[in-house]
């Protein structure tokens, strides 16, 4: 991640192949996926981690840097849709999340299919394209 050397908010959490998860001080998690290929446990221990980090600080947002993510298989992405959105999103609160696009078009592609099956749940997100905006998006919301 590309964060100014001023940013002293942030703090690793849990890190494998898939990626490395982040606790920002302003009240949010920053999910951020490794380049290439992953294993659906590894994927599925990496986002049940976020989860756990969600909800044992009682946050609900998110950043999810996708910039050099591979594309999610189809059974990383049923996982996805049927299992960890429910999961991470907090009973009663909307769900917020910061999405930086993938440079890989195929990921971009998979990631849609994944939000336009997200719209059943909590989740509201925007796609940004600036590391800076999702910030600030991130910290303006309640």
């Amino acid at each position: 991640m590309s964060l100014p050397s001023t940013q002293k908010s942030l703090r690793l959490y849990f890190e494998n192949p898939v990626g490395q998860l982040w606790e920002d001080s302003n009240g949010y998690a920053i999910v951020q996926y490794h380049a290439g290929k992953r294993k659906l446990e590894e994927l599925q221990a990496f986002l049940n981690h976020a989860a756990r980090l969600l909800h044992s600080r009682g946050w609900h947002k998110l950043l999810g840097d996708q910039r050099v993510m591979s594309a999610f298989t189809e059974e990383e992405r049923v996982w996805i849709t049927d299992n960890w959105l429910n999961t991470a999103a907090s009973e009663g609160k909307s769900f917020y999340g910061a999405v930086l696009i993938a440079h890989d078009v195929f990921a971009r592609l998979s990631m849609n299919l994944v939000m336009t099956e997200a719209r059943e749940s909590a989740l509201t997100y925007r796609l940004f394209e600036s590391e800076t905006e999702a910030h600030a998006w991130l910290r303006q919301l309640k």
